[in-house]
């Protein structure tokens, strides 16, 4: 009896062995993978790796800082970092700060004198980097729109037939397509698209605006696959307005590739608003002196009458 024991255990070992379920394939966003598959597709594939270090500088104001929170919302692949110093040696540290964060793309949003905010666009280490102005900033907070989209999803680009028109339009929208594009497989995003970002170019300046995709899922009425008809755009926000000032060669700084010439400085604009209002007082003076000047070249013929009731 214990060598039949002895045979059917070992037959029972031998048939556990045969019995071992194969190993399962690994799981993606996408699809399931398996080993033989990934053994026929060899051939090397492009992966995009993009990553954005998102920061700011020292004294920005609430409403600068809102937005840039907001962008970092919308950016699921962004990283954001202390604030840097604004000074003459930023682009250093802002260089040091993506490289050691892993980066491939930086966005500074740097405020000036409490009023004034400006947006770097800069690859690095080795550039191009684009200066912008932004004006006409509406965060999400203040707008308080009905829009609203899932955290994480990957957005539409859509711009404008401008972009094509001049090379520096083209190299700006390719830096914007690499930056605000999400990565596929990228472990923070979620796998479908339900946002726009829509770019466009009105007088020279690049008008931002983020719209949610609303598709009606009622069980009566369910939407076919391609009804575009049906599809309507909610906006969601941020909205903002960007300004190009100059493009240069390297990371924040290096040969200029490009300068704008219509765009004007807001110290400028603020100079040429304190002379108007400064131009008001000189005329008056100018008016009174005038005044005084002609009541002394034809003075008053004297009144026989003024000294009548005197005594």
């Amino acid at each position: 009896m214990a060598k039949k024991r002895k045979h059917e255990e070992a037959s029972e070992e031998g048939r556990k062995k045969d019995e071992v379920a194969p190993e399962r394939p690994k799981r993606t966003l996408t699809a399931w993978k398996s080993e033989q598959l990934e053994k026929q597709n060899d051939a090397p594939v492009f992966r995009n790796k993009e990553k954005v270090l998102i920061t700011c500088s020292r004294r920005i104001i609430s409403r600068y800082r809102h937005l840039m929170l907001n962008m970092v919302a919308l950016l699921p692949h962004s990283k954001k970092d202390n604030k840097v110093e604004s000074e003459d040696s930023k682009g250093a540290t802002l260089n040091e700060l993506v490289e050691f964060r892993n980066c491939t793309y930086c966005l500074f949003f740097e405020c000036r004198k409490q009023k004034d905010l400006y947006l770097w666009m800069a690859r690095s280490p080795d550039g191009p980097s684009v200066k912008f102005l932004v004006n006409a900033v509406h965060t999400m907070e203040e707008l308080k729109l009905t829009g609203n989209h899932l955290k994480g999803s990957r957005p539409i680009l859509t711009f404008s037939s401008n972009f094509d028109k001049e090379p520096r339009w083209m190299l700006i929208k390719e830096m914007i397509t690499q930056i605000f594009g999400t990565p596929k497989d990228h472990r923070k995003a979620k796998p479908f698209h339900d946002h726009i970002f829509a770019f466009s170019i009105v007088d020279n300046h690049i008008w931002f605006r983020n719209f949610q995709v609303s598709v009606p899922h009622n069980e009566t009425d369910k939407m076919d696959r391609g009804g575009l008809d049906k599809m309507t755009l909610i906006e969601v926000g941020p909205r903002f307005c960007l300004n190009p000032i100059k493009i240069f060669g390297g990371s924040f700084g290096g040969p200029t590739l490009y300068s704008n010439p219509l765009y004007i400085s807001p110290n400028q604009i603020r100079a040429m608003e304190k002379r108007k209002k400064a131009g008001k007082y000189v005329k008056k003076v100018k008016a009174k002196t005038r005044r005084k000047m002609h009541e002394l070249e034809n003075p008053l013929e004297p009144d026989e009458f003024a000294d009548l009731w005197k005594e």
